[in-house]
């Protein structure tokens, strides 16, 4: 059974990684699992084809390996149990280390250091530069996410607990963010900034990030 540890996404001071595990099937084929809307890492572009740095990389190590690269997306909050049922050889996305994953999967060490931000609407008054201001503000993030498990850890986080949405994707809560439904969006910093450039500008960097 081959394994591949190649290095992945860093949320903040926790590493994000890439969950390593054996190829089913042809010994030439690596079925990679990803969250298909998280861009620049992974998304699916003009034409239709799944796109994105992680898959980039993806394809180089499958190259070098000479292996023939399957890019299966998933859904991200499904992803344990995808790679557990075998259906998937690798998740390979922003993941954080926790002790239950260091435990039960194969993990890479991160290749990029990141940090999870607040993202507000540019016209809006909305700012954030303490954890306690999160208690008088709407937060939307995706389920499952690096973004939401920084929020649980927060040392505010039972006085704003209750208004956290929860979302399938980033996008989603960027979503309702730009139609005034939630205050915030917690989401990976290169995402936002990705997603804010695609949108112009239209929205902003909270001064309080969570890590």
């Amino acid at each position: 059974m081959k394994r591949v540890l190649v290095a992945l996404l860093a949320i903040s001071m926790a590493a994000g990684v890439l969950t390593g595990c054996g190829s089913k099937g042809s010994e030439k084929t690596f079925t990679v699992g990803f969250d298909a809307e998280f861009p620049p890492y992974g998304y699916r572009d003009d034409s239709g084809e799944y796109v994105g740095f992680d898959l980039d990389l993806a394809a180089e190590v499958c190259k070098r390996q000479g292996w023939e690269l399957v890019k299966q997306p998933i859904d991200w909050d499904a992803k344990e149990m995808e790679l557990k049922a075998g259906t998937i050889d690798c998740v390979w996305n922003g993941m954080s280390i926790t002790p239950e994953r260091e435990e039960s999967m194969a993990l890479s060490n991160k290749y990029l250091n990141n940090k999870i931000v607040l993202m507000a609407m540019k016209d809006s008054d909305t700012d954030v530069k303490k954890s306690t201001d999160l208690a008088d503000l709407k937060i939307g993030t995706q389920a499952d996410s690096s973004a939401l498990e920084m929020l649980k850890k927060n040392e505010s986080y039972d006085k704003f607990k209750d208004n956290i949405s929860e979302y399938k994707t980033y996008d989603a809560a960027i979503r309702d963010l730009k139609a005034g439904r939630v205050d915030v969006s917690a989401v990976d910093q290169v995402l936002g900034e990705y997603t804010n450039n695609n949108l112009e500008g239209a929205m902003k960097e909270c001064t309080y990030s969570l890590g």
